[in-house]
């Protein structure tokens, strides 16, 4: 029996899409119904979010930008942005990102986003190949860009951020010299600090 249900599986049928109809539209997303045929052949029924922003020729919706501060005499850093989400109904610390738009390419919209978010300019050292957020939910993709920044560069000592209408970020720079486990316990404690204001280091020695 059990050779037999075996072969039942390698005979599974490739499953495939069948329609997809609109439920409901708004400015940024939309909510589909798609029909799909699973892999044991029946058909099935899903609910998906698209957004609506994707560009035809775009090879994803957005970037993710890993930037890397360098100065002199300092320690790397790795910046990011605290801002308001609420969808999460709370504050989320992230990497900076955003939609890529018109015909920019996925390593020119992780620029801007980065001057936008952070103030800094940077350098593209690589860009990853468009990798899914989360598919139980939606086809949103987005590339993972890293960016050096030269910390000593005039137009970094400085930096000023150009937010949009409705997204403010504040700046961390983290100096990570030690596990993730360590960044996820300094990263809850400033979650949770809703007065931070300004830019701080943070030095971890292990």
């Amino acid at each position: 029996m059990e050779n037999k249900a075996t072969t039942e599986i390698l005979k599974s049928t490739t499953a495939s899409i069948l329609k997809e109809e609109a439920i409901t539209e708004r400015k940024w997303v939309k909510l589909e119904q798609t029909t799909y045929v699973d892999p044991s052949g029946k058909t099935r029924i899903w609910e998906t979010v698209k957004r609506t922003t994707r560009k035809e020729d775009s090879s994803a919706d957005g970037v993710s930008v890993i930037p890397v501060l360098q100065r002199t005499l300092h320690y790397e850093c790795i910046v990011l942005v605290k801002q308001f989400r609420p969808p999460m109904g709370g504050y989320c610390l992230e990497f900076p990102a955003g939609l890529i738009e018109g015909n920019e390419s996925p390593e020119s919209a992780a620029l801007r986003e980065l001057e936008e978010e952070t103030g800094y300019k940077g350098d593209v050292v690589e860009c990853s190949p468009a990798v899914c957020l989360d598919p139980g939910l939606t086809n949103c993709t987005t590339h993972i860009v890293t960016v050096t920044i030269n910390g000593d560069d005039a137009c970094n000592t400085r930096p000023m951020q150009k937010p949009g209408e409705s997204r403010i970020c504040t700046i961390f720079n983290f100096i990570c010299l030690i596990g993730g486990s360590i960044l996820s316990k300094y990263a809850w404690k400033l979650l949770k600090g809703s007065a931070v204001q300004d830019s701080i280091n943070f030095t971890w020695v292990h």
